[in-house]
């Protein structure tokens, strides 16, 4: 059963200001739900409906109706549970290893995909400028398919933090060299820009080394890649080529 009022938080956690204003967001399905009770993230509760609810040897759960989960999940097709967990405080990030840098990327579903992406290939770390789309977004969160408990997130000024690192930085652009002939480090940050419109130009005079995936199409068309497929191809990249180091 969900309380009227229960209802109305939950809902009100559908929006940025509200999952702000509570330090809270939502999980929906199994798998990312089980990902995310075996992380550090604190569950304040579950909500699930017959189909699932003994899926979760837990305490702090409701048994709700198909009806209810209707009215509460944030997705188009409901999911059998939902769950309401507090967001953490941001971690300190550690100036080594291989970072994403996300510059202005505005697609919940692109952002949920990169920090999957980033989870497979090792990369433990995302910065975020602070208009990247929310990471507690519910299509955010659904997208990441439980790796959100893996990958460290922040949101910085983006151009602060680009200038003061030491690691060397890496931009994708058109018009970069043929990242497939570059030798690449198994430390430095990659930017990847915004959806139509790449990196910012404030962002694209800090970086020094600029890359690009050919195009093999023999009518060379193609505008661009979708920034997750893009993304794909330039951790793959970085990975091949630093693997033998």
């Amino acid at each position: 059963m969900v309380s009227k009022n229960q209802i109305k938080l939950i809902n009100g956690l559908h929006l940025k200001k509200n999952r702000l204003a509570n330090q809270l967001f939502l999980a929906e399905g199994v798998k990312v739900i089980q990902e995310l009770l075996q992380s550090n993230f604190v569950l304040e509760h579950l909500y699930a409906t017959e189909e699932s609810f003994n899926s979760f040897s837990i305490t702090n759960k409701s048994v709700v109706s198909e009806v209810e989960m209707k009215k509460i999940t944030a997705l188009s097709t409901p999911s059998s549970c939902l769950a309401v967990f507090q967001i953490p405080k941001q971690e300190q990030l550690i100036n080594a290893g291989l970072f994403v840098a996300l510059d202005d990327i505005r697609d919940p579903g692109n952002l949920g995909t990169i920090i999957r992406l980033c989870d497979w290939f090792g990369i433990e770390q995302i910065v975020c400028s602070k208009e990247t789309v929310d990471l507690y977004n519910p299509k955010v969160v659904q997208a990441t398919m439980g790796s959100i408990a893996r990958v460290k997130l922040n949101y910085l000024d983006l151009e602060k933090f680009i200038s003061e690192t030491t690691l060397p930085i890496f931009g994708t652009f058109m018009d970069g060299s043929n990242i497939y002939e570059e030798e690449l480090p198994n430390e430095g940050i990659i930017i990847l820009g915004n959806e139509a419109n790449g990196i910012s130009k404030s962002i694209e005079k800090l970086v020094k080394n600029r890359i690009a995936i050919p195009r093999f199409g023999n009518l060379q068309k193609t505008e661009s890649l979708n920034v997750a497929t893009a993304t794909a191809i330039v951790l793959s990249e970085f990975r091949r080529s630093s693997s033998g180091k």
